[in-house]
């Protein structure tokens, strides 16, 4: 069901488009309808002529007034009647379009012959030659046209015009172009570039240069960066860079063309012609450092250096400017015949005002140091070393220096050059003289070096006396202090001696003094000991009565456990070290517990039947009650009194 439906729908499209086409060509053949699309034109052909109408002119291929063939009349886009098919034939033909950066040069197949000498068929009025009728009909010109077409869109008659698309024409950052133009009046006499002409546009209209009498050939006027219609088919553009003046430089302009200037360069001047800016010749005003579009055919721009300039007399160095290249060491030849040579530097300086002077009168830099540096500065030298002997010339370099400074600088002030300071570089004489100086120089040398050897000897022979001399006071003063020395050692003996018996009797009486104030100290000493023991045992029994009281049974209890403690603790020790060694070990303990003294500081012997026998007794038996009552605090009643 779908796929005859489907049928039914494509049947019916193939219909309706046969019936389109049948509907124009039905009204193409029956009525002569022709309907042009809105992006085309519609280019007529006529079969044949109509009765009393004429053919086509001889050599002209496109009909203006209804004769057979070709049509300059054109169809626009729309509706026409009666164009019928047996008479007219249509073809279509899309718009020409130029796009940006494009412009189109036309060549015209039909019109009217163009003049003699002429190249290029002049505008004409004819709607940018969208009017073909017009144009022809205006004198159009067969051939190559002046005008152009700018980018755009345009109904175009191709029967009569061929457009070419070309690109514009470019002139580049820090570049000028140069014209020629292939239109136009031929130069005069004497000119070697057409003059500049207003109202042209930078040669975009061709025709407005034309009218003006623009010249054909080399154009004095030059075009900028940017971009240009510019009909290649009328101009040439060389591109060239632009004119740069560095710093430090001025650039002087020598014109090729203009009028006879009036010379600015004054009566004393007669060198050359100095004029003014647009005159031909030097002018007078030079360019200042920057960057100048210049046609280079029409101009030169001599470059000046304005800061000061060294030119180098030396084989082996030049300068950047490489103005010296050509200068060479100086070779002179002295009074006593000697030849040597010697590099020599000049330093000069042309003021910017000068500049053009200069170039008037030399024509460039170059011919400056070859015309007049050159010559000046090498026979100056020449002269000066033919008027000395070579050693004095060598001798008096300074002021030959300074001489040459003055003459030099002389001589350049009537060339309009300014000579700052020469310089006197390195002197080479001949091998000979230089042996003989050598020699000479050595000799002296020698006879310097011989007087200092015997000015060292007389003062080596000075200083050994000296030495010796210095030597012998030395043993002097050797023997001196050895007197001295002994004499001081005698002293110190004598000295050591009395102080070593001052010394000892010191010592003996300190130390009599000592026994004597220890033995008293001690008597007073043990009797105080005694009366604190007595004191101490009356206060402590006091004060372990009223203890006692006032604990009551607790504390006998105590006491008890102390005791049988105690008892234990001796039992278990006696049996462990013996009774003799437990009993001393107690003795030793309370002893040193009290500080007790078993050797007295004095000791008084007595043995036998001496005065002495029974305090000696008396002492031991108190020494044993001493012991005991440490032994046994509290046992035994009250301790005695001393």
């Amino acid at each position: 069901m779908q796929t005859s439906s489907l049928m039914q729908w494509a049947i019916l499209g193939g219909l309706l488009i046969l019936c389109l086409v049948l509907y124009r060509v039905i009204l193409r053949i029956c009525f002569g309808v022709i309907i042009v699309p809105e992006d085309q034109i519609g280019l007529v052909k006529k079969k044949f002529k109509l009765v009393g109408k004429q053919s086509l002119p001889e050599g002209r291929i496109i009909a203006t007034n209804g004769e057979a063939g070709f049509q300059a009349q054109t169809l626009a886009p729309g509706v026409y009647f009666r164009k019928w098919v047996w008479q007219y034939s249509v073809t279509f033909q899309p718009f020409t379009i130029i796009p940006t950066g494009k412009i189109g040069l036309v060549l015209a197949k039909d019109g009217a012959e163009l003049e003699t000498g002429s190249i290029l068929g002049r505008k004409v009025p004819c709607d940018s030659f969208q009017d073909a009728l017009a144009f022809l009909q205006n004198g159009g010109r067969k051939g190559r046209q002046t005008a152009i077409m700018t980018p755009g869109s345009y109904r175009i008659n191709t029967f009569l015009f061929d457009v070419e698309m070309v690109d514009m024409t470019s002139v580049p950052d820090n570049a000028v172009g140069i014209v020629t133009t292939l239109e136009g009046r031929a130069l005069e006499q004497g000119m070697i570039a057409g003059k500049g002409i207003n109202a042209h546009t930078n040669f975009q209209d061709v025709d407005a240069f034309l009218e003006n009498g623009g010249y054909k050939g080399l154009q004095e006027q030059v075009i900028l960066s940017g971009s240009y219609f510019l009909n290649p088919w009328f101009v040439k553009v060389e591109m060239v860079r632009m004119t740069e003046i560095p710093i430090g430089h001025a650039g002087v302009a020598i014109s090729f063309v203009g009028d006879e200037g009036e010379d600015l360069s004054g009566t004393e001047f007669k060198h050359g012609n100095i004029v003014g800016r647009g005159f031909k010749g030097v002018w007078a005003e030079p360019f200042g450092p920057g960057k100048y579009p210049i046609n280079p055919y029409i101009m030169k721009v001599e470059m000046v250096p304005t800061t000061n300039l060294v030119l180098n007399w030396a084989s082996a160095r030049s300068e950047s400017h490489q103005l010296d290249k050509n200068l060479s060491t100086i070779t002179v030849r002295s009074k006593d015949g000697f030849t040597f040579t010697l590099d020599v530097s000049q330093i000069i300086h042309i003021p910017a005002p000068e500049a053009p002077k200069v170039i008037a009168r030399f024509g460039n830099m170059s011919n400056l140091v070859t015309q007049v540096l050159e010559p000046t500065i090498g026979n100056y030298f020449r002269n000066s070393a033919q008027d000395a002997d070579a050693i004095d010339f060598l001798k008096s370099r300074k002021e030959r220096q300074d001489s040459a400074r003055l003459h030099i600088g002389r001589v350049l002030e009537q060339y309009n050059v300014h000579g700052v300071d020469t310089l006197i570089g390195d002197i080479v004489p001949p091998d000979s003289l230089m042996k003989t100086l050598t020699d000479r120089k050595l000799a002296e040398e020698q006879k310097v070096t011989y007087d200092t050897q015997k000015t060292a000897q007389e003062t080596r022979q000075l200083l050994e006396k000296e030495t010796a001399i210095a030597e012998i006071q030395k043993d002097i003063v050797k023997a001196d202090q050895g007197v001295l020395i002994a004499e001081r050692i005698a002293d110190a003996a004598v000295k050591k001696a009395t102080g070593d018996a001052n010394s000892v009797r010191l010592q003996a009486t300190a130390e009599a003094d000592r026994l004597r104030l220890l033995a008293s100290g001690e008597a007073e000493k043990v009797r105080l000991l005694a009366r604190a023991e007595a004191d101490r045992t009356e206060w402590q029994a006091k004060a372990e009565a009223e203890r006692i009281s006032a604990t009551g049974q607790a504390e006998a209890e105590k006491i008890l456990a102390i005791g049988k403690s105690s008892a234990e603790s001796y039992k278990l020790a006696v049996e462990a070290m013996g009774g003799q060694n437990f009993t001393q070990l107690k003795i030793m303990e309370a002893i040193g517990a009290q500080q007790i003294k078993i050797m007295p500081d004095v000791l008084i012997g007595g043995g036998g039947e001496g005065a002495n026998g029974p305090i000696s007794g008396l002492l031991g038996l108190r020494l044993l009650e001493e012991i005991q009552t440490k032994k046994h605090p509290g046992q035994g009643g009250e301790a005695p009194r001393g």
